[in-house]
């Protein structure tokens, strides 16, 4: 098939190096010892040395780390970050509406090569990686294991439960999907959540609860930019083989429709979102995947 519509494992393997800078990582240093820095949702076994930097004001003065300070010349002190690693779990949600793009990539490519990268970022970190793989060919439930055996697991179930053909969405599979996410996924842990989210289901929005009372979750909505802006004035067949329609974009209120349903899909997860303190960030099939990713996790803030 042509690039962008379906991945292998070397393709995902091969965005390793492009996770290096992601800020998986950040809001779990310390900077000081009963002060300060980040506080965990969890207790870990304790801190452990990381590096060095100059001493700021308000840093605990029992880390500064006298031996560099004398050698520099300036103060510095030490930072720690603690000894237990994180459990990551990525939801990849593959059902066969994903198998559709107009721009650079299907969707289903597009989740799973942000699942990929998320992946090999928390890898880099030190973090345990697991998770669930969705789609109409199966499922696949992955307790979180250690760095690279965990993300090679979760890349391999990706490429083997892609989709390979579209087909109708079907509402409410989500749900058992993220059913199975909350069994899988235990207290402490970041979620990422990759998908379109066409196949909600009245039970959505309380597992997106369960997760947000116990981790941290990202929601990344993947869309297509025709999802968005309809495409140009003319009549055109829509849909898979067996549900196929004709719309004529000629028409205002057609293209007015079309957009008004996204915006209405769109802003239901981010309502969602806020009202659970769950991160929201939407990536277009045609962006730079990358920078979408970083620039979305940057944008955590303080989060939960």
């Amino acid at each position: 098939m042509p690039a962008g519509v379906t991945v292998n494992l070397k393709e995902l393997v091969l965005l390793l190096p492009h996770s290096r800078h992601l800020p998986m990582a950040a809001r779990r240093s310390a900077t000081s010892i009963g002060a300060g820095g980040y506080h965990s949702t969890f207790k870990g076994r304790g801190l452990e040395f990381d590096e060095v930097r100059l001493y700021q004001s308000g840093d605990d003065a029992r880390t500064i780390d006298w031996r560099v300070s004398a050698r520099r010349g300036k103060t510095h002190t030490k930072l720690f970050r603690e000894e237990r690693e994180r459990p990551v779990f990525i939801f990849v949600d593959l059902h066969p509406g994903m198998f559709f793009g107009t721009r650079k990539a299907f969707k289903s490519v597009v989740a799973a090569r942000l699942a990929a990268l998320a992946a090999w970022a928390a890898e880099h970190a030190g973090d345990r990686v697991g998770g669930v793989v969705s789609s109409a060919a199966g499922h696949a439930e992955l307790q979180p294991r250690p760095r690279r055996e965990g993300v090679l697991h979760l890349l391999n179930a990706i490429t083997r439960l892609q989709p390979t053909a579209p087909d109708v969405s079907r509402p409410g599979r989500m749900d058992d999907a993220l059913a199975r996410l909350t069994r899988v996924a235990h207290t402490g842990g970041l979620v990422f959540l990759f998908s379109d989210f066409r196949e909600m289901g009245p039970a959505t929005e309380k597992h997106l609860t369960a997760l947000a009372r116990h981790h941290e979750v990202v929601a990344s909505l993947i869309y297509d930019p025709m999802e968005a802006h309809p495409p140009r004035a003319g009549r055109y067949e829509l849909g898979v083989p067996e549900h196929r329609q004709v719309l004529d974009f000629g028409q205002s209120e057609t293209a007015r429709q079309w957009r008004e349903r996204f915006r209405k899909h769109r802003g239901l997860i981010k309502e969602y979102c806020r009202r659970h303190q769950v991160h929201f960030m939407d990536v277009a099939t045609n962006a730079d995947l990358v920078m979408s990713l970083r620039n979305g996790l940057a944008a955590r803030g303080g989060g939960r």
